[in-house]
């Protein structure tokens, strides 16, 4: 009996991560976004402004990115092949058009959207993305979820609820007077609401059609050519929002790049590049599902090290939101969701033609 529940055990560990490169990669994930939100915070001043041009910060990030992605191929191929790549599947490249435009609304709202909420409350809404990259998954890849997974992402959302109506997440004034169930109410219907929203609906429609291209319109092109395909496009996606704004010129002068210049602003832009390549490995070796519930684990660590390094305090609500984010992801690793694309296909198909 105790033989058949470890082996039943070990058969959920390997379907939720089939490798042990795909669990480092889910820790590192969580890792890097816990310090994205920590250091993005530590770089405000003291009314919650940035003394930086938040939207070069953005841009300088694709650059590395792209440069990153760029040494990494280089590192077992040559430039012509490279080049090779790129011409053979310029389509791919016109098609990560779409999450490039979705990732540059999403990071320039993160930097928007953390200077109105503290860390804790930004990551708890942020967790309703969950919900709708599973109705997305389900469109895009055809997969129908069972009962116990959308269980899980509804226990999970009941969380990011218990937070809101816990204490008001914007930072204005409130009639202390007012009832929990009437400064929900006006939370919910704020404009920084609009904003978190259209921020997570960005990040659930980006993930899911970026894994689309990776595993499946894309499959056969190096997981590198597609990093490079996807920055070059968000660096002229984050170059069109400059210029919109009128900031095109001004944004890279001495005084600006200077101001960028600092550690605090530098190590989020490495950060943030890491980020980058680490989600692409995400999304090739797992699943955008999967992708939520480790944002909604960095729930756990975010609390604790937002208490101890900001001083925001973590209240009841938040305890018992924190808790429900467990358990639903307790739930959810029983029985996860598989997608590999043409992944397999792919690979059988180089193998055959290497054995040829």
């Amino acid at each position: 009996m105790g033989v058949q529940s470890s082996d039943k055990l070990l058969e959920r560990k390997e379907g939720l991560f089939p490798t042990s490169f795909s669990l480092l990669i889910f820790i590192l994930y969580m890792a890097l976004f816990i310090c994205q939100g920590i250091i993005v915070k530590l770089s405000q001043q003291h009314d919650h402004s940035y003394s930086y041009n938040t939207v070069t910060v953005v841009l300088l990030t694709e650059a590395t990115k792209l440069f990153a992605s760029l040494l990494i191929y280089l590192k077992d191929n040559n430039l012509a092949t490279l080049i090779s790549d790129m011409k053979l599947h310029a389509r791919i490249l016109v098609l990560y058009m779409v999450p490039s435009v979705l990732y540059c609304l999403y990071n320039n709202l993160a930097f928007v959207n953390l200077v109105v909420f503290d860390p804790t409350t930004y990551f708890m809404l942020m967790q309703l993305r969950v919900v709708v990259t599973g109705i997305i998954f389900q469109v895009v890849f055809k997969k129908q979820l069972s009962h116990r997974q959308w269980f899980s992402l509804f226990i999970l959302t009941a969380g990011c609820i218990l937070k809101q109506l816990s204490q008001p997440a914007i930072h204005t004034p409130v009639n202390p007077t007012t009832s929990t169930l009437t400064k929900f109410t006006q939370t919910l219907f704020s404009p920084n609401i609009l904003l978190i929203l259209i921020q997570l609906l960005c990040s659930c429609l980006a993930g899911v059609y970026n894994e689309k291209l990776l595993k499946d319109t894309g499959a056969e092109v190096h997981i590198m050519v597609q990093n490079v395909f996807m920055y070059i496009d968000s660096i002229l996606c984050n170059a069109v929002v400059l210029g919109v704004r009128g900031q095109l010129m001004s944004a890279f002068t001495h005084t600006a790049l200077a101001q960028v210049w600092q550690p605090t602003v530098v190590v989020i832009i490495a950060n943030n590049a890491a980020v980058g390549i680490v989600t692409s490995f995400f999304l090739r070796n797992l699943n955008s599902i999967l992708k939520t519930f480790a944002s909604a684990l960095e729930l756990v660590f975010i609390a604790v090290l937002s208490w101890i390094i900001l001083g925001v305090p973590v209240d009841i609500w938040t305890a018992v939101a924190i808790a429900l984010v467990t358990y639903a992801t307790f739930m959810y690793a029983q029985n996860p969701v598989v997608n590999r694309g043409r992944l397999d296909e792919v690979k059988k198909t180089t193998e055959t033609q290497q054995l040829a």
